[in-house]
């Protein structure tokens, strides 16, 4: 009996240890999707522990998404983790807000998206929606491996293609030290944003890489892009319409087709609206514009208070570009009217052009240029073979000190 009695004991004992470690061991995936990390970071949700599998082949969209939810939701400031040393495979990946707290996504391995095509779900590989206080940050690369879709797109089969990132109804938000290639479509597009900081990026893809702008700035105000280097087949930075306040400084843009305005005023778009634009310590290289602001025959709106400042550009094929008769295709129809341009200050700026019209000013006789200031223009073609020349037309400005090609704008 003594030892019959022993025994309901121990097993009295040893059955709660048992619940307790089976207990244990249910909870411990979910714990270590969470960890602690230093202090103001908050906690560091890494997308391993949420089963991303991190090699390059099996699609981890779902592990990101599902990593995302729980940082979201954490309300004392999360970071999802990407480890480095792995590469992950995303398509139509969407990170939605608002999230209860600051949230950071750092990026330290790479990120790839499929390297054939997909039906889309989504306008982006990766889409941030209504996520205030973000940032986006680390050593790692994002890959669009647009190649199939630039073959698709140029045999006129694909009319949709994927932006690699895209940024809408995000303030405060902060982008900065990754690095991003070979988008199908846009690398960056930043829209609805309000405070919202880009810096020290690389973006890079062929020059002959279709509509595959770096950053595209729209409907947005105080934006600043800093400290990057961007080489595409388009526009390095895009503005569109709804933009202002927009700080650029700092780019070494080229290959590519320039920073550009524009373009605006398009068929079926509302009136335009750009203001209060700065580009300034920037160096372009062979691209087919340096600063440039393009609109649509026929359209409407304004565009004003620009400066474009201490820029240096080496063979680019017009470093100074205004047109009102933007038309890639050719063969546009005649039409009155156009978006209005004025107060568009070029200050400082040198180098050389790879066409002999170094600059172009080419403005509608409905809706003329006005307020176009030159100021410290130096500018040479590099075939050396003749002085550069100016193109101006149905422009009014005014020039200080020294502008090479010579400017003559009307009443002047």
């Amino acid at each position: 009996m003594r030892v019959a009695a022993a025994g309901r004991t121990s097993l009295f004992l040893v059955l709660p240890m048992l619940l307790l470690l089976v207990v244990s061991a249910t909870v411990r995936p979910a714990a270590a999707a969470a960890t602690k990390v230093w202090k103001g970071e908050g906690t560091r949700y890494s997308v391993m522990a949420f089963h991303a599998a991190g090699d390059g082949e099996t699609g981890d969209t779902k592990a990101f998404e599902e990593t995302w939810d729980s940082a979201c939701r954490d309300s004392g400031g999360a970071n999802v983790y990407v480890p480095a040393g792995r590469t992950f495979l995303l398509r139509d990946a969407t990170f939605n807000g608002p999230c209860k707290s600051p949230i950071t996504m750092q990026v330290d391995g790479d990120i790839v998206a499929p390297s054939t095509l997909w039906q889309l779900k989504s306008s982006s590989v990766l889409t941030f929606h209504e996520v205030d206080n973000l940032t986006v940050d680390g050593c790692g690369q994002i890959d669009g491996r647009g190649a199939p879709w630039w073959d698709c797109y140029n045999h006129k089969k694909c009319s949709a293609r994927p932006m690699l990132v895209s940024f809408s109804f995000c303030n405060g938000l902060r982008v900065t030290n990754v690095r991003l290639k070979d988008s199908a479509l846009k690398h960056i597009s930043v829209y609805r944003c309000s405070q919202a900081l880009v810096h020290n990026v690389s973006i890079s893809a062929p020059c002959d890489s279709p509509n595959t702008d770096g950053i595209t700035i729209g409907a947005s105000d105080h934006v600043r892009v800093s400290s990057s280097s961007i080489q595409s087949g388009d526009d390095c930075v895009s503005i569109i319409t709804e933009t202002t306040d927009v700080n650029i400084t700092d780019i070494a843009c080229g290959p590519g087709h320039g920073i550009s305005v524009g373009s605006l005023g398009g068929a079926g778009e509302g009136p335009a609206m750009v203001e209060r634009i700065t580009v300034s310590n920037c160096k372009f290289f062979n691209t087919t514009s340096g600063v440039r602001i393009k609109s649509w025959q026929g359209g409407q709106g304004k565009a004003n208070g620009f400066i474009f400042r201490d820029l240096n550009m080496t063979e680019v094929q017009h470093p100074i570009d205004i047109d009102q008769f933007y038309c890639p295709q050719g063969n546009c129809p005649e039409r009155q009217g156009g978006v209005a341009i004025t107060d568009a200050r070029f200050i400082n700026i040198h180098g050389t052009s790879s066409e002999r019209e170094a600059i172009k000013i080419m403005c509608s006789e409905s809706v003329p240029c006005h307020g176009i200031y030159l100021d410290n223009v130096d500018l040479s073609w590099c075939k050396h073979t003749a002085p550069p020349q100016a193109k101006v037309m149905n422009a009014h400005g005014s020039v200080a000190g020294m502008v090479k090609p010579q400017v003559r704008f009307l009443g002047r």
